[in-house]
This record gives C-alpha cells, sequence and structure tokens, in this order.
C-alpha cells in the first residue's frame, strides 16, 4: 500500500473525511498562537495532538 493509501484510510477511519481533519489541524494553529491557561480544554489540546501524532507516524511508514 502506498503513503498516500494509508494516508487517506486513516484519515477515514479517524475523521471521516479530509476536512474533519482539517478543522483539528486549524484548530493546533490556533492553539500553537494562542496558547495560555485555560484558553481550550484539555480534550481539545489532546485531539490535536493525536491528529498531529497520527500523521507523523503515517508519513514514517
Amino acid at each position: 500500500m502506498e503513503h498516500s493509501e494509508v494516508l487517506t484510510n486513516w484519515i477515514e477511519d479517524w475523521y471521516g473525511t479530509p476536512e474533519e481533519l482539517a478543522k483539528v489541524l486549524d484548530l493546533a494553529l490556533e492553539m500553537l498562537f494562542y496558547l495560555e491557561e485555560d484558553t481550550f480544554d484539555r480534550k481539545e489540546i489532546q485531539e490535536v495532538v493525536a491528529a498531529l501524532r497520527g500523521i507523523v507516524v503515517g508519513l514514517r511508514k
């Protein structure tokens, strides 16, 4: 299986559509600029970290 297929399957399995993943990644960008105590809830931050970690793992395979 090619990297693009793996990434596409991962996106579909975890986020449903590329648009949903894009929303999580947009939130990640906002967090990087505005991350202060009590700005985002812990679950939102964990979801963003999981998304970024999944992309990194997928790209390294």
